[in-house]
């Protein structure tokens, strides 16, 4: 039986999709033991959902943040865009920014064009991205077209999210719309994508490189659209011709034959091993398709940066082998048994006490924080028998994170702002994992980060620990002295 909702994608079960349940329980526990801190998973075969899980508290709900995944729907938009007449992949882009471009133009500067910001093959020998947040006065557009290109654009593939900013740019400058705003008549509503944000620059423009937050499905439904050619309930979206060289190999990336990320690029798409390729997001946010099979894989997740291949060789092992050909028995106790392990999975709240001798002791006290990187100046904790509740003076407001004790507590905070997140939902849970220390997780459920604090109370001192999941830079943790303020 075949199970459809207007605006999502239809659910099956695996062996009307000739996959076997059995096959499938053990790709996911694999997933499950093996992967640290995904968030979502869904597996789409011939169309139709075969299998869909949420570690708890994620849900199905809630949009997250798919960071560089982002990239794929800038493409599509400059697809879109291209067929519509407003540019072509030929043309120079300086030409698009007269008031940007600078006094002197060198000729590898002169000589890039918009299939050069797609391939990121602009010819510079990093990434303009860091040059073009620190410019003081904003023109992110002025920083990109500024900074220095060290080879002819064509020639190398050097990872560039400042091209990507560009393309979004080039969509504004022609079209007269966001990218976002652009796409939402032309992909996300045909496609019944209702939850979607980007975050834009400093200049009023979409990012286009990052800062999109999609829900899982909605990640699942574009690479069905991919798969399908650029059709969707039999209408059109984008074209075929569009699809084909997006994802065909525009340029090499490598030459290691065990790296999915040496496979080749195409425009804002990862060529992959096994003829597949990806949409794909720092921290494991993956928009996979794979032809051969007819199937599409949305995952979203916190992972290590450098833990990335894994999921992927865990695809490659255990479940490209059990998809075949012709649809299967139904075999109903492992169809049981898969179902129950994809509704038990979660990330559990903190383990250890609810009380402690100290907690009534220290509850109320108000903190002085020394001189810290991250501007938190006061602390207080006020405990009590439904969780704890912290208040955190900043210079600029005072913040209250409040966590239960063996449950998830949901809130919102911009104490642990990274770069456009602003006010950003939550779900804490605490426990005290010892008697003299109180441990804290923050769940920013909408991105890949997860923030643990322990707290250990010594006489009038406070230490404090301040752990992340995942980051670009360090991991090491930041630790924080508080002195007890009199009374």
């Amino acid at each position: 039986m075949i199970l459809h909702n207007e605006n999502c994608l239809p659910r099956t079960a695996p062996e009307q999709q000739a996959i076997s349940s059995l096959g499938l329980l053990r790709f996911i526990e694999a997933l499950d033991s093996q992967i640290h801190e995904l968030h979502s998973v869904m597996l789409v075969r011939h169309g139709a959902v075969v299998a869909e899980a949420w570690w708890s508290p994620y849900v199905a709900e809630r949009p997250h943040l798919l960071f560089s995944l982002s990239k794929s729907f800038t493409a599509t938009a400059v697809g879109l865009a291209i067929d519509e007449g407003y540019f072509t992949l030929d043309d120079p882009v300086i030409s698009f920014f007269p008031a940007e471009t600078p006094l002197v133009v060198s000729e590898f500067l002169a000589a890039m064009q918009v299939k050069h910001l797609l391939t990121m093959a602009t010819g510079h020998a990093s990434d303009p991205w860091t040059a073009m947040n620190e410019r003081p006065d904003g023109n992110w557009i002025k920083a990109f077209l500024e900074y220095p290109i060290a080879t002819a654009p064509g020639s190398q593939f050097v990872y560039n999210t400042g091209a990507t900013y560009l393309l979004s740019a080039i969509i504004q400058a022609t079209t007269g719309m966001r990218l976002s705003a652009y796409l939402e008549p032309r992909l996300f509503a045909p496609l019944g994508i209702e939850q979607m944000h980007w975050q834009e620059s400093p200049q009023g423009i979409t990012l286009g490189g990052i800062g999109l937050s999609l829900t899982t499905e909605a990640v699942a439904k574009f690479g069905q659209l991919y798969l399908q050619k650029g059709l969707w309930n039999k209408q059109r979206i984008l074209s075929e011709a569009w699809v084909e060289q997006a994802t065909a190999l525009q340029i090499a990336n490598g030459d290691d034959p065990d790296s999915d990320w040496a496979q080749g690029y195409g425009y804002q798409f990862w060529r992959c091993r096994h003829g597949a390729y990806r949409g794909d997001g720092v921290f494991g946010q993956y928009c996979l398709v794979l032809p051969a099979q007819d199937a599409v894989l949305a995952i979203t997740a916190g992972i290590d940066v450098f833990a990335m291949q894994q999921p992927l060789d865990l695809v490659w092992q255990l479940l490209l082998p059990i998809m075949g050909a012709s649809s299967l028995a139904a075999d109903p106790m492992a169809q049981r048994a898969l179902t129950e392990k994809l509704a038990s999975l979660q990330h559990p709240p903190v383990a250890g006490q609810a009380r402690s001798p100290l907690a009534e002791l220290v509850s109320g006290r108000s903190y002085q924080v020394a001189a810290n990187r991250l501007g938190l100046e006061r602390i207080q904790l006020r405990f009590s028998d439904a969780g704890c509740r912290m208040l955190v003076d900043t210079a600029m407001r005072v913040e209250t994170l409040v966590c239960g004790y063996g449950v998830w507590q949901f809130g919102a905070t911009a104490l642990f702002q990274q770069q456009f997140f602003g006010h950003t939902p939550f779900v804490a849970s605490g426990a005290w994992t010892s008697a003299a220390s109180f441990t804290m997780q923050v769940r920013l459920y909408e991105t890949p980060f997860v923030y643990s604090l322990t707290l250990d109370f010594i006489d009038t001192e406070l230490l404090i620990e301040l752990r992340i999941n995942t980051a670009l830079d360090s991991l090491a943790p930041v630790v924080l002295t508080a002195q007890q303020l009199s009374a």
